[in-house]
């Protein structure tokens, strides 16, 4: 089982997005001493609970603080940008870290639609029908394959397709549109599980998408991964109320509770008083949820990978506390034989102010 970290590092409640930053460089570091084999970092715009709005800056900082972990973007939102401008960003990454470096690309806003005005402004708002164009012109870019016949063939990006080891871009997705896509070009695909908006269809997809795989000069055979919410404790019971804080965040999100910025302590959050239909709300986003001690976490999480057709699991963890989602992700790795002992983190990084 290859296990890897996707971090959209949450805000707590009273705590600042400078802390939250700091908090998702030290997970890193644990996440690479625990034995997992990439870390990938979000995009989230004008979202009052994640702090994660750059992550070409965010791969930096952790691919500095770390040592051989795989680190990158889970991903950055391509419709925003120019595709010459994010191959150029990780090109130099991977020029500090070789080998090191994935660019994980998807087409969603990562954000309301105003804010993705604001995104583009003075411009006009970002065409997602472009996007299948504009990864062609990243892997171009990042390669070097374009035509004399381009528009842009003149260009030379920097330091250019010529440096050893590029990044490895992967595409991903909650729908067959990505899905598609990675398997016309010879892509990896990222099936984002995680949203919890995917009613299930995710198997199917992962399927198609196998089924249409097209070789390439990026992979010969198609290359799934799974991202998944999961929240480990010691027992059940525990990590019910753990998870508290992230069912009250997602509700308050798609429901529009008023609560404001921050995941709310658990001791909040499992006393919040919701009415039998968000309940219902919130259970049926859940469906697909891990959460639970270490055996019922492995059992549930072999089953997804079963599902998917894969070995490739990421794992999303958010929780109130910091070193509850340490422990969470330590006793994953436990669980599944790829960590000996559990490192100590020190505490330096997310206290700081």
């Amino acid at each position: 089982m290859v296990l890897s970290v996707v971090d959209q590092s949450p805000l707590r409640r009273g705590g600042t997005a400078a802390q939250a930053l700091r908090e998702s460089v030290e997970l890193a570091q644990v996440a690479e001493r625990s034995g997992y084999s990439r870390y990938w970092v979000a995009e989230h715009h004008n979202i009052g609970s994640f702090a994660g709005t750059s992550p070409e800056i965010l791969v930096g900082q952790i691919a500095a603080r770390t040592s051989s972990i795989r680190v990158g973007s889970g991903g950055v939102m391509l419709s925003h940008y120019s595709a010459l401008k994010v191959a150029e960003q990780f090109s130099i990454l991977n020029s500090f870290y070789p080998g090191r470096i994935d660019l994980g690309i998807g087409r969603a806003p990562g954000s309301d639609q105003l804010t993705a005005q604001a995104l583009s402004d003075p411009r006009p708002k970002a065409d997602v029908q472009a996007f299948p164009a504009q990864v062609i012109d990243l892997l171009g870019y990042l390669h070097g394959f374009r035509g004399p016949a381009h528009a842009f063939a003149a260009i030379r990006p920097q330091p250019g397709p010529d440096t050893e080891a590029k990044p490895v871009v992967w595409l991903l997705g909650s729908s067959e549109y990505s899905a598609r896509l990675a398997a016309l070009l010879g892509l990896p695909f990222s099936f984002a599980e995680f949203f919890g908006i995917t009613g299930g269809t995710g198997p199917m997809v992962a399927e198609m998408y196998r089924r249409e795989f097209q070789p390439s000069q990026f992979l010969s055979e198609p290359k799934v991964n799974v991202t998944i919410q999961v929240t480990c404790a010691p027992t059940a019971e525990e990590a019910t109320f753990i998870a508290s804080s992230r069912e009250l965040m997602v509700a308050d999100y798609f429901l529009k509770l008023g609560l404001g910025p921050g995941m709310m302590p658990p001791e909040e959050a499992a006393a919040y008083p919701l009415t039998v239909e968000q309940r219902r709300y919130i259970e049926r986003f859940s469906r697909g949820h891990i959460d639970g001690d270490p055996e019922k976490v492995r059992r549930g999480m072999l089953q997804a990978a079963q599902e998917f057709g894969t070995s490739d699991i990421g794992v999303v963890t958010n929780c109130y506390r910091f070193e509850d989602r340490v422990r969470s992700y330590q006793l994953v790795a436990k669980a599944f034989g790829i960590e000996s002992a559990f490192p100590s983190p020190s505490r330096h990084l997310s206290q700081a102010q």
